[in-house]
């Protein structure tokens, strides 16, 4: 995907959303209905006021999140459109396909840990929207391990930065609320 720098009139979050919803345009979420970008744009959303995080590369990469794991896009071309900060942070938060899933979730855990405060908020926000948007119950087990995981890793970083602090509590609390439902 090409496009070039973007246009320094704009907020960054603003030419990370066109860029998001055009990489994934035609996807859906798992309910076959929703449009994928609504769950980019609810992360980013999570991020800002749930959060409360105005940093414009960490909004940014929420927005990009899954762009280089699900659509054509790739680590280069947002390094080119957005710089290395948010092409960074979003090369953190994905995974590597390739590998076997145990393989592939360690390495994925490892890399998160070190990528910084940002890639770890962006996380928090992420598991955070998937646990509210879980239609299938039999998937929630599933959830929570993965919110669990963002917590862990985001742990060490909670003094680093106060939405992190305040994106673990957050989590902490839907985490305790949807495993007391059974």
């Amino acid at each position: 995907m090409s496009g070039g720098p973007p246009d320094p009139a704009r907020p960054l979050w603003q030419e990370a959303a066109s860029f998001a919803l055009r990489a994934h345009a035609g996807q859906t979420r798992h309910d076959g209905v929703t449009p994928y970008a609504a769950h980019a744009v609810r992360v980013a959303l999570t991020v800002r006021d749930l959060f409360g995080c105005e940093d414009e590369t960490a909004v940014a990469a929420a927005l990009l999140h899954d762009v280089i794991e699900d659509t054509p896009a790739d680590y280069d071309d947002l390094h080119e459109r957005f710089g290395a900060a948010v092409a960074d942070t979003v090369a953190a938060l994905t995974k590597d396909m390739r590998r076997p899933e145990p393989q592939r979730e360690a390495e994925y855990d490892r890399a998160l840990a070190a990528a910084g405060w940002r890639a770890a908020l962006v996380k928090l926000a992420d598991t955070y929207d998937n646990l509210c948007d879980l239609s299938a119950p039999g998937k929630r087990q599933r959830m929570l391990d993965r919110c669990r995981r963002a917590l862990a890793i985001a742990g060490p970083l909670r003094d680093e930065h106060p939405a992190v602090a305040r994106g673990s509590a957050l989590l902490t609390e839907l985490v305790q609320r949807e495993s007391a439902r059974g």
